[in-house]
């Protein structure tokens, strides 16, 4: 009887200790994140978004039920992150899921909201069958929408959970100016560019005018690859517009490369000597890089012709970063015919570089003709971290405020127009959205865009050093292989020999 009455309160116990659980799980949300880039962890950008909520965000969430494991992973993460997103907005943060598969209507609902299905494969029974997946969400904040239509995995999800919140509660977006009228490439140039400022900001192609302060209202401009001269007067607007406390973006071309021609040659707009009178000097060089990208050359062989991937060294792939926001999270950014930046003022103005050559680079003057057959060699990379990029703050000698950001190249973040239009490599897009949302958002969310999973290439190796490498991991495996047979036949040898003493006993 005894027995029985403790096993009852034993049974109790436990029904009670998993009733708590229960409980506590579906009240408070805890995980541990041990990534080394806190992946899991919500941002304090986040957190700041979150806390200021005046209104409920409705989150609903179009996920297709039983899906592979790679996409129920994205499903579950996601949930787990709008459960992070409802406790640190105190509730203001409300989602549910549906099941777009389900029924006819759901489907319906989903896409018209622009959440559009994958084609995925999945197996069954030996076959391979294509199966529609939906992997969106729909957010509503009063009378506004914001949809995401496929949610990917990482810190990614984060971001873009996160700006679709901002971008819904924000009331006035900060305004940034895109300076035209001196061959400076148009918003449709820059889709991928303009898409991502668009969550945050009101971006608005400006033209300079000698009777209006066309500035005014704007917190950032940007000067991007412009081609013709600045006019006095206008470089005198942007010194107003700068001691009014604005910021400014500058992707100059100090050179420009022709690939028809072959040719190298500088550029002036006027601007480099507006900058020098600051201290930031814009060489008329092409800085060349042993770490680079590839152009495609047309060869012929006999009938046939034919299109091979060659070096070319005048087009830099930066991947050495200074520990920035603006550059945190980058690994490589392609800058064409870019020319080497440096300093030369006073104490008082900061100047931090940001992007810098590889520890094998070089600089030619102009004019330069490109000899795309040329050996090159050691000799012609003696110089180590050239700067392309850099950020200047403080007060000039005659009293002028700078937050400049300045790079050597104006064509790394633009996609061109028409069938000359090209997809850009996400590092290159985000150098320059990041520039332009260190100096005019404070939310911090630019912490969000390059956070993620960071790719950890093999470091650059001599020849000499891939071709021993080469041969090691040929020849040692064959080399552990003899030894071990020499060991194990030594080992048998010895156990032979042992047999025949006298008295052995196995």
């Amino acid at each position: 009887m005894k027995n029985k009455r403790t096993f009852i309160t034993q049974l109790l116990i436990i029904l009670g200790v998993v009733v708590l659980i229960n409980f506590l799980s579906g009240t408070f949300f805890l995980r541990l994140d041990f990534t080394q880039d806190n992946r899991y962890t919500l941002s304090e950008a986040t957190k700041e978004i979150l806390r200021n909520l005046e209104e409920p965000v409705t989150v609903t969430a179009y996920f297709t039920e039983d899906l592979p494991a790679v996409y129920g992973a994205v499903k579950r993460d996601f949930k787990d992150l709008l459960i992070e997103f409802s406790q640190v907005s105190r509730g203001n943060v409300v989602y549910e899921f549906v099941n777009p598969n389900e029924n006819e209507q759901s489907e319906m609902e989903a896409m018209q909201q622009g959440v559009q299905p994958l084609l995925i494969n999945i197996r069954e029974k030996d076959q391979v069958k294509q199966q529609k997946a939906y992997l969106g969400a729909l957010l509503q904040y009063g009378d506004r929408k914001e949809v995401i239509p496929f949610v990917q995995q990482s810190a990614a999800m984060e971001y873009a959970l996160a700006s679709s919140v901002k971008k819904l509660s924000v009331e006035d977006k900060p305004a940034v100016a895109f300076i035209q009228g001196h061959g400076e490439p148009s918003l449709r140039a820059l889709q991928q560019v303009k898409s991502q400022l668009d969550v945050l900001y009101q971006v608005t192609a400006v033209t300079l005018s000698d009777t209006t302060e066309a500035l005014s209202g704007f917190s950032t401009a940007v000067i991007l690859k412009p081609t013709d001269q600045y006019q006095d007067w206008e470089k005198t607007q942007l010194d107003q517009f700068l001691s009014r406390g604005g910021n400014l973006v500058l992707a100059l071309n100090r050179v420009e490369g022709n690939l028809e021609t072959m040719q190298g040659f500088a550029v002036e707009t006027g601007l480099e000597e507006w900058l020098i009178r600051k201290g930031i000097v814009l060489e008329s060089d092409f800085v060349v890089d042993q770490r680079c990208a590839s152009v495609g050359v047309r060869q012929q062989q006999g009938l046939f012709s034919y299109t091979t991937q060659m070096p070319f060294h005048y087009l830099p792939m930066a991947s050495v970063f200074a520990d920035h926001p603006i550059t945190k999270g980058l690994e490589n950014v392609v800058f064409p015919f870019a020319s080497s930046l440096s300093f030369t003022g006073d104490t008082t103005v900061k100047f931090k570089p940001l992007v810098s050559s590889s520890d094998h680079a070089g600089t030619q003057p102009t004019p330069v003709y490109f000899n795309i057959q040329k050996k090159w060699s050691k000799n012609d990379f003696p110089l180590s971290g050239i700067t392309l990029g850099a950020a200047i703050t403080g007060i000039t000698s005659d009293g002028i405020p700078l937050s400049l950001v300045v790079f050597s190249d104006g064509d790394f973040a633009v996609n061109g127009e028409g069938q000359q239009a090209q997809q850009l490599a996400g590092d290159n897009v985000s150098l320059l959205v990041n520039s332009i949302d260190w100096l005019s958002d404070d939310t911090g969310l630019i912490a969000l865009r390059t956070k993620g999973i960071t790719s950890r290439p093999i470091k650059e190796l001599e020849d000499s050093t891939k071709i021993l490498l080469k041969w090691i991991n040929f020849i040692l495996p064959l080399f552990l292989i003899i030894v071990y047979g020499f060991i194990r036949r030594q080992r048998k040898n010895a156990l032979r020999v042992k047999r025949m003493e006298v008295g052995y006993v196995k």
